[in-house]
């Protein structure tokens, strides 16, 4: 088996790609487990990848104006089908023994302690994804990404370096983790700078316009709705007749048409929303490094701890309970103004839903690579996908043309941001050791 144990190891691409399936895959008398730090480390990429990429798409149906308790409730079905289905195809490989028993075997053991502690993390990162979906439409994609991923890794980094023995190097790895601190309050500054970026834009407008349209003058403006079959590509801002990114014509047609309706809001809603995002999504890496590596002596003598695909099966179907029933509720009793639904009218929304459905698979795969990946290297390296953002603010500026037009202080600060962010990742990456 190759081993990876110098840092430098850990950026050859050369060596990522000829590493022999021996070297990622561990068969022999037991089940397929990722042991080596390369195939750690492509684990985290492809996670990275997936989940930087599953928020935009959720992103683009609210903006296009369908309902985001229908999104989730389509987000949340498939996000449990991409566990189901790692659970009984890597779960499954490989014969059974009795101290790496397969999937099916660990769920009529007596292994509940380790099971609770997954559920508790499909619980959190629930509420946190689902208070996401509405910190996007407030804050942006950009910020709401960077700042909930940043508080998740200085918290939730440091829980998992404790409860992993230390098995990280604390000198590269707290670094890091202040790195992501002032990541936190530079997004906090480049959400208040684009806040007032935008209401000199739509003040400017107001006063432009003889009939005084202006933020309290947007129902002048045609409403349309995704979910009456509408077509209202706003990502295509630059397009033959559309208002263009950044400007006010801009920000008045995209609040007509998306689903949640931002303005008259102040900034603490947004980053409120976000902040407590960003706690929810520091529990759950630490609650199912718990369930996997029982560090808290839980189980019973005899008890073979929970492999990372049953504990993700476990995870991922309380998170789906909790996303199913706080949606359903939502469609009777919405929060923050969003419009009232049915569970008729769900079941016969189809627009968006294909993209929905997409989106809970990317983020059901990409929490299992995560995982994969940090029962190999420790989990507080694991966090290292949360350069997620990195991803997520590529397609918002290109995709939403988020922060277009903008003042150079935004953009000073947003750049900032990135910087900091990406210094962060780096370092986080580099700590990684090896689990015994």
């Amino acid at each position: 088996m190759q081993s990876f144990y110098r840092i430098a190891d850990y950026w050859s691409v050369p060596k990522l790609v000829i590493l022999s399936p021996e070297g990622v895959l561990s068969s022999g008398l037991k089940m397929y487990m990722v042991e080596s730090k390369g195939g750690a480390i492509a684990c985290m990429l492809l996670s990275l990848l997936l989940l930087g990429t599953w928020p935009a798409l959720l992103t683009l149906l609210e903006r296009r104006g369908r309902l985001p308790q229908h999104t989730y409730l389509d987000y949340t079905i498939t996000n449990l089908l991409a566990a189901v289905i790692i659970a009984l195809t890597f779960g499954q490989f490989g014969p059974s023994t009795p101290e790496m028993p397969d999937f099916l075997t660990q769920l009529s053991q007596d292994n509940w302690p380790s099971v609770l502690f997954a559920m508790a993390g499909g619980m959190v990162l629930s509420l946190g994804n689902l208070s996401t979906q509405y910190a996007w439409a407030f804050v942006g994609l950009s910020v709401t990404e960077v700042v909930s991923a940043s508080i998740t890794v200085v918290i939730g980094t440091t829980l998992n370096y404790y409860l992993d023995d230390k098995i990280n190097k604390a000198e590269i790895l707290f670094p890091g983790v202040g790195c992501f601190l002032i990541a936190v309050c530079l997004g906090s500054a480049v959400h208040s700078s684009n806040n007032a970026d935008n209401k000199t834009k739509l003040d400017d407008y107001s006063n432009d316009c003889k009939d005084g349209v202006g933020t309290n003058g947007i129902s002048s403006f045609k409403q349309t709705n995704f979910n009456t079959g509408g077509t209202n590509d706003l990502e295509d801002g630059g397009s033959s007749g559309k208002a263009k990114f950044g400007t006010a014509a801009f920000l008045i047609e995209l609040e007509n048409t998306r689903s949640i309706k931002v303005f008259g809001k102040g900034t603490f809603i947004g980053l409120a929303i976000t902040f407590f995002a960003g706690i929810c999504f520091s529990m759950f890496s630490p609650a199912f490094n718990l369930a996997t590596n029982d560090q808290w002596h839980t189980l019973k003598d005899g008890v073979p701890h929970l492999t990372v695909y049953t504990a993700f099966f476990y995870f991922s179907s309380f998170c789906f309970v909790i996303a199913m029933v706080l949606n359903l509720t939502f469609l009777y009793y919405p929060i923050l103004n969003a419009p009232k639904s049915s569970l008729k009218a769900y079941l016969n929304d189809w627009n968006g839903r294909g993209w929905a459905l997409l989106a809970g698979l990317l983020c059901g795969f990409g929490n299992g690579l995560q995982f994969m990946g940090g029962q190999a290297a420790g989990y507080a390296a694991a966090d290292a996908v949360q350069a997620l953002p990195l991803v997520s603010t590529f397609w918002g500026v290109i995709l939403f043309g988020e922060y277009r037009r903008s003042s150079r202080k935004t953009y000073t600060l947003l750049a900032g941001m990135l910087f900091m962010f990406t210094v962060a990742v780096a370092i986080l990456m580099a700590s990684s050791g090896h689990r015994k």
